[in-house]
């Protein structure tokens, strides 16, 4: 099968893929293609052979990559058939990792979203948390808004190795929850709700009054066996809540 990776050879994303080890750049190439629109669910990518000769590399490095992206759930793997991509329905998760703007939208409201910062960072308890021994992490502070009034300040931090093009998005038309969930489905989560107050940057940002706790939902989520992103999302007590069923 004859792929596009030549047409794209010169783009920006190619060269910082091109920094990621070999079985990483077949993985991330694949990964895009799905999320374009380029490969649909069902739709069969490339041998291992064609991904040798394409990418320059050992068989035993595209069969990792594509291994491993199997294993992700992203791909299926027919013996005696090839590979394909996997049906929509891998996109959700066993646990409901909600997306701000689908909820407010589903509300019949309007989200919109200031990013505070977008930026990389060595802060070690982050690192940490994304269970890395060195940065640097992406670190990205967003606060989002329903019908002009803010609802969420979300403070996260991103694993660079799954997704190395996370600085270059525009979170003002894709929250980071949609961004990575659309390249690489989620294979479990953990969370922890506390009712805390926060710090004078959060407050204002959330337009609160002094003394008012907010809801902060920790969450990490993992994509394979690697920790995808640890997020901290502030909501004003008075403005949100959680609901759920089971």
């Amino acid at each position: 099968m004859k792929t596009d990776a030549d047409a794209t050879r010169g783009s920006g994303t190619v060269e910082n893929r091109r920094m990621l080890p070999a079985y990483e750049q077949i993985k991330r190439y694949v990964v895009d293609r799905i999320a374009d629109g380029t490969w649909k669910p069902g739709d069969t990518i490339p041998s291992e052979t064609e991904l040798v000769k394409e990418f320059g590399v050992s068989r035993m490095t595209a069969s990792r990559a594509l291994r491993e992206l199997t294993a992700e759930r992203v791909l299926t793997r027919v013996q005696g058939s090839g590979t394909f991509v996997a049906p929509r329905h891998y996109e959700s998760t066993i646990l409901e990792v909600r997306n701000i703007a689908d909820e407010i939208t589903a509300r019949g409201h309007r989200h919109s979203a200031r990013v505070l910062r977008l930026e990389t960072s060595e802060d070690a308890e982050a690192i940490a948390s994304l269970d890395l021994t060195a940065g640097p992490v992406f670190h990205s502070c967003i606060v989002h808004c329903e019908e002009g009034t803010p609802i969420q300040y979300e403070d996260r931090y991103t694993n660079p190795h799954l997704f190395p093009d996370y600085l270059q998005q525009d979170f003002t038309s894709e929250t980071p929850n949609h961004y990575m969930v659309r390249l690489a489905p989620i294979q479990r989560a953990e969370f922890r709700i506390d009712a805390q107050k926060p710090n004078a940057t959060i407050r204002k940002q959330l337009e609160m009054e002094i003394g008012e706790p907010c809801l902060l939902v920790s969450r990490r989520t993992w994509v394979g066996d690697g920790v995808a992103t640890s997020v901290q999302l502030w909501h004003p007590s008075s403005r949100f809540h959680l609901v759920g069923k089971v």
